[in-house]
């Protein structure tokens, strides 16, 4: 076999290795043979044999009746500190890069059961003049600035529709009110996969803010860029934004979020059909 051929056999052992891998999550903790090879859609001796070589790696371990699990070196990697511990950790290499790229404040928001979100931590700009959050850990309603925002774009309609009933606080005198057009904001920022905020929580500061997903598919924070006014025209807002949201989704990736994951939740973002917006 030349070596062209070699490789894509290696490539399409990895790719059938990590189907099988696939196959196990909570529900389905052990799985036999032919219940594999119906779920990747690979022969039995196929899968069979896949399953030996991962066995003698540490990928799957062999169960009772001839079942199989995932194997020690799975947990070894997820407890190693390789893989991040969660969504603070998976941001921080994250936002370091931004602050690095746009010598602008960025930070990791995080979404409370609350309904609520708080500051997990930041990596602060080297002007002078910055943005520096202090409140970490304060609970601070969802329509409040661009983290609070989107967060609230990508939750389930109910709880978008919960807070769009309820009177909107009103902290500085560009802060949304209306709901009508808040909703349509969130409408917006689902489409463009960012929100903007224009000074409407924080005195002379705007900001772009992005959404981490976990494991689920369910957002479960995100990452914000913030700078004073003078350094933040709208112009420079949408440049920030385009660039937040691949950022955002690399730590979705770190999470465990998958793309069918995130494409389920955000139509669950969605309104019904008939709703008003």
């Amino acid at each position: 076999m030349q070596e062209p051929e070699l490789r894509r056999g290696s490539v399409q052992s990895i790719d059938r290795a990590v189907a099988i891998l696939r196959c196990f999550d909570a529900r389905t903790p052990d799985l036999g043979i032919s219940d594999l090879a119906r779920a990747t859609g690979l022969s039995t001796s196929t899968v069979h044999r896949l399953l030996l070589a991962m066995q003698e790696n540490g990928l799957i371990r062999q169960t009772a009746h001839r079942r199989y699990a995932i194997g020690p070196l799975v947990a070894q990697l997820a407890h190693s500190g390789g893989i991040p511990a969660g969504l603070r950790d998976a941001a921080m290499p994250v936002l370091r890069a931004l602050r690095d790229e746009t010598e602008e404040t960025a930070a990791v928001h995080e979404l409370l059961p609350t309904g609520e979100r708080v500051v997990l931590d930041q990596v602060e700009s080297r002007h002078q003049l910055r943005r520096t959050y202090t409140e970490f850990g304060i609970p601070v309603p969802l329509p409040l600035g661009a983290p609070g925002k989107v967060l609230l774009a990508f939750s389930p309609w109910e709880r978008q529709a919960a807070v769009l009933s309820a009177p909107l606080e009103q902290v500085l005198p560009q802060t949304i009110t209306d709901p009508a057009v808040l909703a349509a904001q969130l409408a917006e920022i689902r489409t463009r996969g960012f929100a903007r905020s224009m000074s409407e929580r924080t005195p002379g500061i705007r900001s772009v803010a992005a959404p981490v997903f976990g494991f689920s598919g369910q957002v479960a924070g995100c990452l914000s860029i913030s700078g004073p006014e003078m350094r933040m025209p709208p112009e420079r807002l949408e440049e920030l934004g385009e660039l937040i949201v691949p950022a955002a989704w690399s730590v979705s990736e770190l999470l465990g979020a998958t793309e069918a994951n995130r494409d389920l939740w955000t139509a669950r973002a969605s309104a019904p059909a008939g709703s008003v917006r």
